[in-house]
């Protein structure tokens, strides 16, 4: 019998009236969209389903809406008995999403969490100070030697490995710029992200230790079911290991494929299913490993045809 990951996207997945099916068809959704605007004393689902686009797209709101627009989703799965997972992941924000199935915090205490981190985030590194791009066509080694080339332009680091033929890269504006161009001469392709904040770098050290002691705070719990966290690669469900994970994943580099690369060949996975906005994983996943299922449920009319094949 072939193992169930459920994985859930992170920032850059986002899109106004993402949700919106389910929060029209299930009182279920409804509730974890309410639950989230009483956590964060904002409406956020008014943002989440009318924007404007510049408002969910700022990290402050971005964070929470994804976060609760996978949750919302979920919770229509389980009632609808789709099977329990076996493991969970998230890429970046998306391990709270992950979090959360796993039995390790309510959704209450994450939404908060992710509105914390996101300030954080956004208030660590001066506006225009910090930049993020894709490489593609490279392979994780030659980025992280692009980096260490351009690295007396200032920081500039390996901030996601998203797949064998997708890195991304953090740090300093000057030092991304030149990084780009280097993995242009390469034979790269070098692509500028719409971010504000320069996240998974050591910029990121300072707004790490503001929110360890939130994350010291919250109340977090032994998991039900395994994580495969950002940080290690590698699964968890002791509390104190879940925290101090979530911390370093800060200022450390997600390492998504690696994640993906042990789920199938050390715990036996051999089906993903993709829980929110896009299918950013999906695709991902496919770059990685073959031979697997990946399925993605963002909209209510892809409930039945995955329920069908799992």
């Amino acid at each position: 019998m072939r193992k169930i990951a459920y994985v859930f996207p992170g920032q850059g997945s986002q899109y106004v009236g993402m949700g919106y099916d389910f929060y029209r068809e299930f009182p279920t959704a409804r509730d974890v969209f309410h639950s989230a605007e009483k956590a964060l004393r904002y409406d956020l689902p008014s943002i989440v389903f009318k924007g404007p686009e510049e408002e969910l797209n700022k990290t402050i709101n971005t964070q929470p809406a994804i976060l609760t627009t996978s949750i919302a989703i979920y919770k229509v799965m389980v009632e609808l008995g789709f099977p329990k997972p076996d493991v969970v992941a998230g890429h970046s924000l998306g391990e709270y999403s992950a979090l959360v199935v796993a039995g390790g915090v309510e959704l209450f205490e994450a939404v908060r969490l992710a509105h914390i981190r996101a300030k954080l985030m956004q208030e660590g590194v001066p506006e225009g100070k910090g930049a993020m791009a894709a490489i593609l066509k490279l392979s994780p080694e030659k980025v992280e030697e692009v980096c260490r080339q351009a690295s007396e332009y200032g920081v500039v680091e390996p901030a996601n490995y998203n797949s064998p033929e997708q890195t991304v890269i953090s740090g300093e504006k000057s030092a991304v710029e030149k990084a780009m161009e280097i993995a242009k001469h390469m034979g790269g392709k070098a692509i500028p992200l719409k971010v504000s904040v320069p996240s998974h770098c050591s910029l990121m050290k300072g707004p790490a230790d503001a929110f360890r002691l939130k994350l010291a705070q919250t109340p977090i719990k032994n998991l039900s079911i395994p994580l495969v966290q950002n940080y290690t690669a590698r699964e968890h469900t002791m509390a104190h290991e879940v925290r101090e994970n979530l911390y370093r994943q800060l200022f450390s580099p997600v390492r998504w494929y690696q994640s993906v690369q042990y789920m199938v060949e050390k715990l036996g996975v051999g089906v993903f299913v993709e829980i929110g906005p896009k299918n950013v994983l999906s695709k991902l996943i496919q770059q990685t490993v073959s031979g697997v299922l990946v399925f993605n449920i963002e909209k209510v009319e892809d409930l039945e045809k995955v329920r069908k094949a799992l």
